[in-house]
């Protein structure tokens, strides 16, 4: 059965004999042809849908995968401003956290629901909950309600997302898909480096930090009439109702998914900071998440409540070392984007006495190179083929500007630091979105939606938990390196936290200028100890890439079931 949409926006169906048409492979798990064997013409995936409606389909899904990426990091610079209007330090982290955290909770479960149900009608169900989502954290009267809205639209930003894969998945072929898919990594990439620098702008600005997530309200608007009359309409599965399909569903699955990372991501940022880490409460916490998470792998494993084909974690793909290679690969870069991203700005704030906008604007290195490079691996791999060379370059180099990260100093130069920035980018940006194309060769037409959720998982999965790390390590290491190097000054702890949200502290409101130098140091040097970080997952993405296959991957052919 091919299916496509006609130019009513309506899903077509025809019947296709494949005896009669002498295909070796004549039906995609999602209803469409792709390839035979002797050059017989075969129906695009796109057939029937105008140009120009898969243009504006191509912007709409671009613009989707750039607000996610923008709302996973516009925090990054907006936290001081959140702190001085809302107060509350102990929420902090959740400003950060909350968006990609509940984007990783939810999105095996997304992937299973754009497995099953119309992709057109999911993208624009989850574009609202983004939507709504982000008008709570613009409103927010409270830190509490801003997190609540955080994590509203990291729900729907999860679905947009995968929306997009979803949408590049059904409507293209496979040689097509690699530079498709760098165009959601460019997109994201865009969106989540200019995350700060938007944020920055607005909270210097008389906007404030509301309107940093306010903005998403105006674009998406602006998109509604091609999300609801131009995208084209698809589902996987027709033959079952709607109530047949949701039966379907592995809902213990995807409630003990979502406790297991929710749980890991909330011990990590409270221990240490709001949790003493010895307290009756962090190894509770640490228990229960053990327990969820050997439920999790027990009932995946024997099917506890779902079975082999709906279970909601795809664990048979574990045992293709090249896919489980590609993906440490994915989270390593997404592990590098995410520290870089965060953490770069905030050492300009302190060593440069920038403003917000100022520091963000120090990415500027790092966002032009990391872009420039997704896309020229998108572009060249369909070509050179041996995916692992990416990931060996790409560890290569992320350990080199980690090291040379890991040196800095408050005299460091401007251009140092930047050419530092460089190397860094061009190391994650070579194989951050390589990932999808490589699954997608590499496992049979059945699996390709259950791969390419384990890239996702990979990708959004490790980048909220080495956000949840790399601020646990700054919040903890930073607190102990202040207080000892201010003891003789005797400052209560209150000043010594709020030191490490901004230059908002009364430490830095100090006469004294020998108080302000030995603070900038102290916070200066756990910056440069969270940039370690970036040589060890340098090192896994490099080692991991000397691991894989020597090989050659096909993306112009189709495996069988």
């Amino acid at each position: 059965m091919a299916a496509t949409t006609g130019e009513d926006g309506k899903v077509l169906q025809e019947t296709i004999n494949p005896s009669s048409q002498n295909l070796s492979i004549s039906q995609l798990e999602d209803g469409r042809l792709e390839k035979n064997t002797d050059d017989t013409e075969v129906k695009h995936p796109r057939d029937g849908i105008p140009t120009w409606k898969w243009a504006l389909t191509c912007v709409g899904l671009y613009l989707g995968a750039l607000l996610y990426g923008l709302d996973t990091t516009i925090a990054a610079d907006v936290q001081g401003s959140v702190y001085e209007a809302l107060g509350e330090i102990q929420n902090l982290p959740w400003v950060g956290l909350g968006f990609p955290m509940a984007s990783v909770a939810v999105i095996l479960l997304m992937g299973r629901l754009y497995s099953i149900f119309d992709v057109k009608w999911l993208m624009v169900i989850t574009t609202a909950i983004f939507e709504i989502g982000s008008a709570i954290c613009g409103a927010a009267p409270s830190s509490d309600a801003l997190i609540v809205g955080r994590v509203i639209a990291g729900i729907g930003g999860s679905g947009m997302y995968l929306g997009c894969l979803s949408y590049f998945s059904v409507f293209t072929t496979n040689k097509e898909a690699s530079l498709y898919n760098a165009g959601i990594g460019l997109a994201w990439g865009f969106g989540s480096i200019l995350g700060p620098v938007i944020g920055g702008a607005f909270s210097d600005s008389s906007a404030t930090w509301r309107w940093a997530f306010y903005i998403n309200l105006p674009l998406a608007a602006l998109m509604s009439p091609v999300y609801l009359l131009i995208f084209p309409s698809f589902r996987p599965n027709k033959e079952k109702t709607t109530w047949q399909s949701l039966k379907t569903i592995d809902a213990v699955g995807a409630g003990l998914n979502a406790v297991v990372f929710v749980l890991f991501i909330l011990v990590v940022t409270f221990g240490g900071a709001t949790w003493a880490w010895g307290s009756g409460r962090t190894i509770a916490a640490w228990v229960v998440w053990g327990v969820s998470f050997a439920m999790f792998i027990l009932q995946q494993t024997f099917f506890i409540f779902t079975d082999a084909e709906s279970r909601l974690f795809p664990l048979h793909l574990l045992k293709s070392r090249a896919l489980v290679l590609v993906c440490v690969g994915t989270a390593t870069s997404a592990t590098v984007v995410g520290v870089t991203i965060y953490y770069v700005p905030l050492l300009f704030q302190f060593t440069r006495n920038d403003s917000a906008l100022q520091a963000a604007v120090r990415l500027l290195p790092f966002i032009v190179f990391f872009i420039f490079f997704i896309m020229v691996a998108g572009g060249s791999l369909p070509v050179v083929r041996r995916y692992n060379l990416y990931y060996i370059i790409g560890g290569a180099l992320v350990v080199t500007g980690g090291a040379l990260l890991f040196t800095i100093t408050p005299e460091t130069s401007v251009a140092r630091i930047y050419g530092y920035e460089i190397l860094v980018a061009v190391g994650a940006g070579l194989p951050f979105q390589n990932g999808y194309a490589i699954a997608a060769s590499k496992v049979a037409k059945q699996d390709r939606a259950a791969a390419i959720g384990l890239i996702n998982v990979a990708q959004i999965g490790f980048m909220a938990i080495s956000l949840a790390i790399a601020g646990a390590l700054f919040q903890n290491l930073g607190y102990q390196s202040l207080k000892d190097a201010l003891a003789e000054f005797h400052y209560p702890d209150d000043y010594v936290r709020s030191a490490l949200a901004g230059k908002i502290s009364p430490i830095f409101n100090s006469a004294d200028s020998d108080v302000i130098d030995i603070a900038v140091r102290a916070i200066v040097d756990t910056i440069r100890r969270v940039f370690g970080m970036l040589i060890g997952t340098g090192a896994a993405l490099l080692v991991g890439g000397l691991l894989m296959p020597w090989e050659k991957a096909d993306f112009a052919a189709d495996l069988e079931d």
